[in-house]
Parts: structure tokens; C-alpha cells; sequence
């Protein structure tokens, strides 16, 4: 007579670790050429860590400061030599605590007596007080790529939970080859870490299932608490989260759900203060140091009831009072001002590899359709749907880094396609994998402006998307070095869009729009997000200028 554990037509055989339908310990266990050589899976996944690290290493070394990021280096250097939450409130510590520990071997000169504001003293510390920029960013960006290489392995044993190791490698090599994460896994922002620190907690949620809450329920409270201490879009988060806490553990045992859903909450909450104790012991925030908007309404309560840190509650009322101001956006071409809730669907149907996209699809449609994998669809498209429908309804339409969180839930779910009991799932998945590999190699080392291969590649970007979909002030050393050698000797205007000083690099220049069009001659560059709004003198200045060059598909060299 055969037994429950021989039939094994609709549920994997157990492996150690995790949960599968509420019982003990998920994923199948190695078969084939894994099981005969063991040793095989651990050197696929250093090889396509050690890619991602040479690709975001490489990327890192070459790019000068984004937007972003000398307001986080400055704040993280603040943390380190005046113990206090001072610049760039409206973002939780924790992220910049990460870069602190970049900025702290870096170990550069801060001018104790400086006073301005954050972007003046990002850069003061990075331009105008004896530090190398080129060293001090990359050291500064240095935690952030090791955090990013940390998060594909939680991918991976998310993916190997569910379906074993042949399904965990194709979702790491979606992570590790997909531009977005390489692009901003590479630099000293939160986007990456606040996301990586969600689906860690989601992760940790779904093991915690069949008997083990008391081991993993503690430590996805803190991963919770990591990502709300990293940046604020990760609230819409929390509700689902807690919510699978107590799903974990039961829902028919009823006070084992409440306390594990509080168990997580609790835990959460505590990181949080945690964070802000560690910058500054004595929590000294005076909110008269900037402007905090008055929130009123739904929203207003919920930021007083909410038990965190005053000078977190104020961060969210800054964050609101962000929502609340008009944007302009562009999106393939058009120009609007506001927001346009399908923005970021359509952005990441340009800068998705094919391959990724159909792969994702397929993946989601299987954890649905399959009994067997359809208990994970509440952890991993769950937390992914609502985080979606969250950044969609906001203000900002800047970049797909608002959705960074995709390409690793999904990558998750996509790797669960060769779960699925199909003679060509091998075939298919795999030369979708490689088409995204070949896609994600052919754009290194231009990985910020990457978009696929149906809408022109990299270099067509600028023409449908802006600012950190492909123009973030990342390439000001490079047009240095095209300008030095190129163009040397002749008359340079510059539209820069970024917070790099050009005169550091030997770029002198005038503005163009501050001159009358007939004096302006000679080479013309223009950063493509100021190309995509050009109005007015701007707009007739490139009209009457001929296009000769481009620099990292982020900058336009006309001849006038």
C-alpha cells in the first residue's frame, strides 16, 4: 500500500527547513545532477553573485553622484560626527546608517561648523572639503552592493522553499542579471535595501509556518522593522505582513494569531526606535529645524497614532507634503504635469528585459494555477500587488525605482515555472533566462538607462521615459573625458541635471539659457531629462543645434 510521503504527484517531498501546506520543512530535495554533485548548486549561486558584484562594482567606480545621493552620504557623515537627526528627516535613519558604514571606512574630513541645508552639505563634504568624491562614494555605495548580493541569496532560498534548487537558481539569475537592481543596487540610496528588507520579512513569514513561528516570526518583525526604517513607502507593507503572521501560525487558533501577528508588530516598532536610538541616544529633534507640513484628515490621525519616534511621524508629514505638491512627468514622449496612476506599469514594460517579463508572468499565473504552490501566493504576490497599487497612486512619476520591490518577488515567483509539469518548462524557462542574461549583458555598463530590445535599448530610453529611468546626473565624469578628449579647445554650454559639480571634473561651461542664442556656439551638452522638457529658449536651442554625440545614454552633445 502506498503511503502519504511516496505520493508525491501533487506535493514536493519535504527538504530541511520551511514549510509547505502547513507542514514542517518545504522544498524538494535535490535530484538528478544536483544530488550526485552537491557541491554544483553553491557554485552556480557564487557565480551569479560574483557576476551581479563585478557588474555593480564596475558600474559603481565609473558613476558620478546621483541626485540622491550626496544628501545620504552628507546625513550618513552627520550621523557618524554629530549624533543627531538633523539632515534629510523626511527618510527614516537605517539606510543611511548602512551608507555610514562605507562613509566611515572612507573616513573623510567633515566640517564640523558647516550650517546649510542637506544639498548644500552633500556638496560641501563630497567638493569642498579636501575629500576625494570618486573614493568617498564608493566607499559610501560599498554596504548597499554587499546588502543587494545578500538579498539574492534570501531570493534564493525564498524560491528553493518553494520549489527546489533548479527553480532557486533561475530566480537568482533573473535577481542578479536584472538591470534595475544592478543599476541601484550600485548606489548609496534606500530603494534597494528597503525593498530587499520586505521580502526578507515576507520570506522569514513563510518558514515560520508548520511549528516554527517561535524561531522566524521574532526575526520578520525586525526585517519589518528594517524596511520601515528605511523608507516610508514600505508602510502599505505592514497591514499585509502582520496579517501573515497570524495566517502563519493558524488563523483557528486565535490567540496564537493575535500574538504572532502583535509579536511582529511589536518587533517592527522596536527596530524602528532602535534605529533612531543608535543615531542619537537622546533623541534630540527639534522639528523648528525645516519645514513640517500640518496633515489633516485620515491621514494626519494616522500619523498620530502611530507609535514610532516624533521625528519619524514628522518624516511622514514631509512625505505628504511631498504628495501633495504638483509634478511634471514624461512618459514616452509626452510631457505632463501630475500623475498618471499607469506611469509605472508602462516604465516597467520599457526597462524589464522580454525575457523577465514573460518569466514574471508565468510565474505568478503558476503560483496561482498549481494547488501545490498556490499557499505562497499571500507571501510573495500579495506583498508585491499591494506595494504596486501603493506607489501607483502616487505623486512622484520619477523612475521604476519606486517598484524596485518587483524584481525580487517576482523573481521568486518566476522561478517556480519549472515547478510546473510541462515537457518543455526546462527549455522555455531557461532561454528566457538567457535572453535576459544576453539583454542585461549588452547594456554593461549603462545599466540606469537600460530599457529592452522592443523599445530600441538603452539608447532610445530618453526618448520615452526621464530622471532615473535613465538621466539620474550619473555620467558628469564621463562627459568630462569625451569633452577633454573629443572637443578640447572649444567653447562648452552645459543643461546639467544632477548633483555633481562640473567644474571639479575640468568641465568649464556656461548655461546656455542664460545667454542670447546667437552667442552660443561651440558644443552644446544637455542632460536627456532637460532634452525630454525642453521649452521654450531650451526647445529652440536644440532645435538649432546638430546632434553629434551622446554619453552613456544619459547626456546629448549637440554642435552649434
Amino acid at each position: 500500500m502506498m503511503t502519504r510521503a511516496q505520493h508525491t504527484d501533487t506535493a514536493p517531498a519535504p527538504a530541511s527547513g520551511g514549510t509547505v501546506l502547513g507542514k514542517t520543512a518545504v522544498g524538494p530535495r535535490p535530484s538528478g545532477p544536483a544530488r550526485r554533485r552537491p557541491w554544483l548548486v553553491p557554485l552556480l549561486v557564487a557565480v551569479l553573485l560574483a557576476q551581479m558584484a563585478v557588474a555593480m562594482a564596475t558600474t559603481a567606480v565609473r558613476q558620478t553622484p546621483t541626485i540622491d545621493e550626496p544628501v545620504y552620504v552628507a546625513t550618513a557623515a552627520d550621523y557618524l560626527h554629530a549624533h543627531r537627526i538633523h539632515y534629510n528627516p523626511e527618510h527614516p535613519p537605517l539606510g543611511k546608517l548602512v551608507v555610514a558604514v562605507g562613509v566611515a571606512l572612507a573616513d573623510p574630513h567633515v566640517d564640523a561648523g558647516f550650517t546649510g541645508d542637506q544639498t548644500a552639505a552633500g556638496r560641501h563634504l563630497l567638493y569642498e572639503s579636501g575629500n576625494d568624491p570618486w573614493r568617498l562614494m564608493f566607499w559610501a555605495r560599498l554596504p548597499v552592493m554587499v546588502l543587494t548580493l545578500l538579498f539574492g541569496l534570501v531570493v534564493f532560498a525564498f524560491a528553493r522553499d518553494l520549489a527546489g534548487p533548479a527553480p532557486a537558481l533561475a530566480a537568482l539569475a533573473l535577481y542578479a542579471f536584472s538591470p534595475d537592481l544592478v543599476a541601484h543596487g550600485s548606489l548609496a540610496t534606500l530603494d534597494v535595501p528597503a525593498a530587499g528588507f520586505l521580502l526578507t520579512s515576507a520570506w522569514l513569514l513563510w518558514r515560520a509556518r508548520g511549528g516554527r513561528a517561535r524561531l522566524y516570526l521574532p526575526l520578520a518583525g525586525a526585517a519589518l522593522g528594517a524596511a520601515l526604517a528605511t523608507k516610508m513607502s514600505t508602510l502599505p507593507a505592514v497591514p499585509v505582513l502582520v496579517a501573515l503572521a497570524a495566517w502563519s501560525v493558524g488563523l483557528r487558533h486565535v490567540r496564537r494569531a493575535l500574538a504572532a501577528a502583535a509579536a511582529v508588530a511589536v518587533t517592527a516598532v522596536a527596530v524602528v526606535w532602535l534605529t533612531y536610538l543608535v543615531v542619537d541616544p537622546r533623541l534630540r529633534w527639534d522639528p523648528r529645524q525645516t519645514h513640517v507640513p500640518v496633515v489633516h484628515g485620515l491621514r494626519g490621525l494616522l500619523v498620530r497614532l502611530l507609535p514610532l519616534p516624533e521625528a519619524y511621524r514628522d518624516g511622514m508629514r514631509m512625505q505628504f507634503g511631498l504628495e501633495n505638491q504638483t509634478w511634471q512627468g514624461f512618459l514616452l514622449g509626452h510631457v505632463y504635469s501630475g500623475a498618471r496612476w499607469y506611469y509605472l506599469p508602462v516604465a516597467l514594460v520599457v526597462k524589464t528585459p522580454l525575457g523577465m517579463l514573460a518569466l514574471w508572468t508565468a510565474g505568478a499565473v503558476t503560483l496561482v494555477a498549481v494547488r501545490r504552490l498556490r499557499p505562497a501566493v499571500p507571501y510573495v504576490l500579495v506583498p508585491a500587488a499591494v506595494l504596486l497599487a501603493s506607489a501607483m497612486t502616487g505623486s512622484r512619476d520619477f523612475g521604476t525605482r519606486y517598484a524596485v520591490f518587483l524584481p525580487m518577488f517576482l523573481a521568486v515567483a518566476a522561478g517556480c515555472v519549472l515547478a510546473v509539469r510541462w515537457r518543455w518548462r526546462r527549455v522555455v524557462t531557461w532561454a528566457l533566462v538567457a535572453f535576459v542574461m544576453v539583454s542585461s549583458l549588452r547594456t554593461f555598463p549603462y545599466y540606469l538607462p537600460y530599457s529592452n530590445e522592443a523599445f530600441g535599448g538603452p539608447a532610445k530610453t530618453h526618448l520615452r521615459l526621464h530622471d532615473s529611468n535613465v538621466d539620474w546626473g550619473q555620467d558628469l565624469g564621463r562627459l568630462a573625458d569625451r569633452l577633454h578628449g573629443r572637443y578640447a579647445g572649444e567653447r562648452v554650454w552645459l543643461v546639467y541635471k544632477g548633483s555633481g559639480v562640473p567644474s571639479y571634473y575640468g568641465i568649464r561651461a556656461s548655461d546656455p539659457r542664460r545667454a542670447p542664442l546667437r552667442k552660443v556656439h561651440g558644443v552644446v551638452a544637455v542632460s536627456d531629462s532637460a532634452v525630454a522638457k525642453a521649452r521654450g529658449r531650451l526647445a529652440r536651442l536644440i532645435r538649432s543645434s546638430r546632434q553629434v554625440g551622446e554619453v552613456g545614454h544619459s547626456i546629448t552633445i549637440y554642435q552649434r
